[in-house]
Parts: C-alpha cells; structure tokens; sequence
C-alpha cells in the first residue's frame, strides 16, 4: 500500500494530507503504552527500548510542522499519552536512562522541536508532574557524553524546545554545542560533519537543516549567529542544488539513505527560516520534485509503513542503526507546513531545474557533478571520503539512475560491489576497494586520491569527466600478487526475459551490457585485461534488485602497475556514445586523454597531483 497513492502533491494541502496519510499506517504498532511504535521485529544494533522510541518520535518532524501551520491531525492526545508514559520512571513503558552515547538522545531531536512547533498540543495539556518528567528526561542531553558531530544538534534542538515551553533548560550548553558545531565549517558554504568528517547529505539535512531552525527559533536571542548560519545556507544551496536530477532525485552517496526524502529537508529549512537562497519558484520546486520523485517508488510495505532500504526494501544497503522506524527522519523534509499558505514558498509557482553546466566541481566535497543531458544521465564523479563504509564514500561514481552496490557474503565479485570501483583481491573470493585513504586533492576538474587497501600495497588514482564518459587512472604499487577487477555503472536486469531485450558484449579490454533500462559499458587503454560482465548479488544495489556490471580483469605480479579505464552509461532514451569513447594521445610533451570532440580531459604531467607525470603509456 501506498500512503501518497492518488495524491497529487501540489498544493499545501496535499502536502499536509501526505503527513497524516503517512502517519496513518503506523497507528496499529503503537505499543498499549504508546510509547513506542515497532513496525516490525527485525532489530537494530541498539535496543529493543530505543528502536520503539525512534519509531514513535521521528513522525512528529512532520506532524509538529502540520500543526504549527494550523493544519488538521486529530491524534495528539496518543502522542501526549507516549510522552508521558516513555518519560515517567514509574511506568512499564519507561524509555530508560539516556547514558553517553545513547541512541536515545537522537530521537530527543525531534521531540524538542515538536515541543517548539506543537507545545499547545503536547506540553499545554500535560500536569505539573508530566511536566516535570518530560523536562527531566529531556535534560539527559545537557550531561551525556555526544558523538563529536551532527548529534551535538541534540543538545541545541532539546534546549529550543524546552525554552519554548518555558522549562528549565541550559542554554549555556546550547549554545556551547553551536560553537563546537560552527567549528567544522569549511567554507563556501560546507560543513564537515565533525572534525575530518564526511561531506554528505548529512551536510544538508542536519548541520544546514538544524542549524536554520536555530536561526528561526533562537533568533532572538542570537542574532548574529543566526544571520551567520542563513548566509552559509544560501552559499551552500548553489551546489547542493546539483546534487538532484531534473526529475527530482537525489544523488545516492554516503549513508543513511534510507531516510529518502530528508533529501528534500535543506529546501524546506530554507522556507522555514526565511532564506531566498534561490527564487522561490526553485526552492518550491527541488523540494517538491524530490518529494513526489519518491511517492512513486515502491518504498513501502505491504501496510504503507516506509520500508529500510532506498528505491526499494532491501536490508543490505542498511546501517546497524536503521532500525524499523528509522525512515521516518524523512518526515524533517515537511518544516514547509509551518509555514502560512501566503508565505513566498507556498505562493510561488515550482520552477523547473533550468538551465545548468554539464560539470559541477565542488572540490568541499571532493567531487564533480555531471548532468549529462544527452545521455539522462546524472551522478557524481568523487576522489573518495575515507569511511569504513566503503563503498558509501570511495566509489569513483555515484549515480541517480543506476545506485550503487554494497559488499555481501557471496565470494567472488558478485558480492565485492565492484561497480564504479577499482576491486583488488589476493584469493579470488574477498575483494578491496577504495579505502583507508591518506590523500585526495581536486585540481581543476581532476580528483586524486592514495588509497592502501593492504600495508604494502598503495593504489594512486586519477578520475576526470569526458561526457558522456569519465576517464580513470590507477597507479598500483604492490608487494604480493593480485587480482584486479574494475566495474563500470551497475544496469538494472529489469525487463531482461523479453526477446531481444539484452546484449552482453566482451572483448579485450571492453565490455558493454544494454538492457531495457539502458547501457553501461568499459573499456581500457593500453592494457591487456580481458572484458567480463558480473551478476552481482542481489539486493545489494540502491537502486535496483537486480544489477550486471560490466568490468575488466587483469592478474598483477609485484610491482608498479598502470591501468586506464573510460567508464560510460545512459539511461533508456540517452546515448551512452559507446563508439565515440576518449582517446588516449601525445601532444609531444605528455599522454593526454582526449573527449570526443578531441579535447584535452586529463594531462598526465607533473601539474597533475600525484605521480601522474610517471604514466608509462
């Protein structure tokens, strides 16, 4: 079942429907306490205790938003027993101590600015004691040790929230916390999250999301920072805004996807907070494509209650932390409803992409953005983010149409996730990609990075775009004999038992897949690899259940070895210009990759960062 069924969302009434409609599916797993909400057994790796709160608390993101803008939902009385109840020490459905650390502090995030937006509903109504008890509880974040990163916005969201009641709170904490948080900001516009943290859309629906309800909400009190905190958000909304297709998808990179359309919540905080970064015609319309882009995608279950996974459900893309109520964070992406119906937001018409540049560098990100027209294709070309999600941060690409895959259990490549990723392995059964990465640099529209998969082997690699394609270059340095497998875009298998539907071609040095969802293909510049297509596992890509990549293979004694690779894909209607890839040149000084149309892409000289200079070829 799906909740957005038959709802246009359009108008800011339909958006309002599509909060409750959302909510609506859930009412069945509250617990007889109700203060808790468990869609399904399946466990996280936090408690069973603070996965029934994550579900119960993350809906009033968009429910507080519904009613502080006057919009109709007739269930805060069950809302109000949870809160007594998971706050009361007396009670059997008692929330428990949040210690250091705790899973718990997140779910305080939302009910804080629920207790901002909504106090007439869920503080007003409560007695002394119930008072005194939601307070308490909430208190434990002015104490516990936080991760140094976006969850010291716990802190701040809980002091709004009981500031707005007039509860006790510690401001000076608060606004301790906004100091350490300022601290990761980068420049034009970005955050890291955390010292030496990833840049993602973390950035977006967190360190800019949370800090424009600061500067909406505390204003007041803080005035320069608040101004401080909107100007980095209209800085930041000039690249963010190409991190979506023209059809409203977001780039999949990094992790906690599966919250979906908190995507969309950087938009709807720049409404929130008063922020014209764009026309408001644009701002309305990022934030509403996203929104229906993923009203259409099977992401439900059988009962309308979002699902763990991305496009569709699946499990093995998941973090330990997303546990059954986890995508309900994607309710953050409706603060817009807090808004009157005459503000600029809702009075302005959605306006559509517009016009924009084939390549975006964004050297804060380590990446370049490319929307390729010509080919419906949009994705992000990286130099990698060290994380021990891997294949979440190190890819060389990342895309709207195709996803990317994780590791699985299955041996071999099928479960390597070796799509848009250089994967070495010693046995043939366990691969590694790009990780533990000591350095990247952007120079132009070139993204380096080393990377040392093993202590004695260090993999130099170049990426640079050549549209529709990208050129890719490795340097390998090892002391122990390896296996090389290089993927391209991983295609969907959709539609695949129709007559002619699929073509698998494989030489030396090639390889190309074309289904009905397009064509993805390979090929390698002066090295003897052989062209293979791999089955990967399934489940395993965001996008799609069921994926091929096509891929070049090689075996590597020890020693330096140089490989380079022109990777391409298109969707259905695009041309991925398979015969018309880069070539590889000499204008007499240097190898040059050329597009094409014959115009220099990558230069391998000594300005090139890292030992590019050395390229034998």
């Amino acid at each position: 079942m799906n909740p957005f069924a038959d709802n246009p969302l359009r108008s800011r009434s339909e958006f309002g429907t599509a909060v409750v409609d959302l909510y609506e599916p859930l009412k069945p797993h509250f617990s007889p306490g109700r203060a808790r909400v468990d869609p399904d057994p399946r466990g996280a790796a936090h408690s069973e205790t603070e996965a029934g709160m994550e579900g119960f608390a993350r809906p009033l993101w968009g429910l507080a938003a519904l009613e502080a803008g006057g919009g109709h939902f007739d269930d805060w009385e069950r809302y109000r027993s949870g809160l007594v109840n998971g706050t009361d020490p007396d009670h059997p459905e008692y929330w428990g101590p949040a210690g250091d650390y705790s899973q718990k502090h997140v779910e305080l995030a939302p009910i804080g600015v629920a207790l901002a937006l909504a106090g007439d509903r869920l503080w007003d109504p409560l007695d002394d004691e119930a008072r005194a008890n939601v307070t308490r509880y909430l208190q434990q974040v002015e104490e516990a040790a936080l991760h140094d990163c976006n969850w010291l916005y716990w802190r701040v969201l809980v002091a709004l929230g009981l500031r707005a009641v007039g509860a006790d709170h510690d401001w000076d904490g608060a606004e301790a916390a906004m100091d350490r948080l300022e601290s990761f900001y980068l420049g034009d516009g970005w955050y890291a999250d955390g010292p030496e943290g990833p840049r993602d859309h973390y950035v977006a629906w967190e360190m800019h999301a949370d800090g424009l309800i600061y500067a909406e909400l505390a204003g007041d009190a803080d005035p320069e920072r608040a101004d401080r905190l909107r100007e980095r958000a209209r800085e930041f909304a000039s690249e963010y805004r190409h991190w979506f297709a023209d059809g409203g998808q977001g780039l999949p990179f990094g992790r906690s996807l599966t919250y979906r359309f908190a995507q969309a919540s950087f938009w709807g905080a720049l409404a929130f907070a008063g922020v014209e970064a764009l026309p408001w015609g644009q701002i309305r319309g990022l934030w509403a494509r996203n929104i229906r882009w993923w009203a259409d995608q099977p992401i439900f279950s059988g009962d309308g209650v979002l699902s763990v996974g991305y496009r569709y459900p699946t499990l093995k893309p998941s973090e330990p932390y997303n546990s059954p109520g986890s995508p309900y964070w994607a309710t953050k992406a409706f603060l817009p409803l807090a808004l009157p119906e005459d503000h600029p937001f809702w009075a302005a018409e959605e306006e559509p992409f517009g016009e924009a540049p084939a390549e975006t560098v964004q050297p804060r990100a380590n990446a370049v953005v490319c929307r390729d027209r010509g080919a419906g294709h949009h994705y992000a070309l990286t130099a990698g983010q060290d994380s021990h999600y891997a294949e979440k941060y190190g890819k060389f690409a990342y895309s709207t149409d195709f996803g990317f895959s994780v590791r699985s259990r299955a041996a071999g490549p099928a479960g390597a996730g070796v799509d848009s990723a250089l994967a070495l392995t010693e046995d043939g059964r366990s691969y590694r990609v790009r990780s533990d990465i000591s350095r990247t640099a952007v120079d132009g529209d070139t993204l380096y990075s080393r990377s040392h998969p093993w202590d004695d082997v260090t993999v130099d690699t170049w990426v640079a775009p050549a549209t529709p394609w990208h050129v890719r270059v490795h340097r390998i340095d090892t002391e122990r004999p390896l296996e090389s497998v290089e993927g391209g875009f991983p295609m969907d298998r959709s539609g695949e038992g129709a007559d002619g539907a699929v073509e698998h071609e494989t030489d030396e040095g090639s390889a190309v897949v074309r289904y009905p969802g397009g064509a993805s293909g390979v090929r390698g510049f002066g090295d003897q690899r052989t062209g293979d297509v791999v089955h990967q596992d399934p489940n395993t890509n965001l996008v799609a259940a069921r994926t091929v990549v096509p891929t070049l293979t090689a075996d590597h004694e020890p020693g330096t070895h140089w490989l380079a690779t022109a990777a391409t894909a298109a969707t259905a209607d695009g041309d991925a210009a398979w015969d018309r890839p880069p070539a590889l040149e000499s204008d007499g000084e240097s190898p040059v990759f050329t597009d094409a149309d014959g115009g220099a892409v990558l230069r391998c000289d000594d300005d090139a960062p890292g030992p590019l200079d050395e390229v034998p070829f």
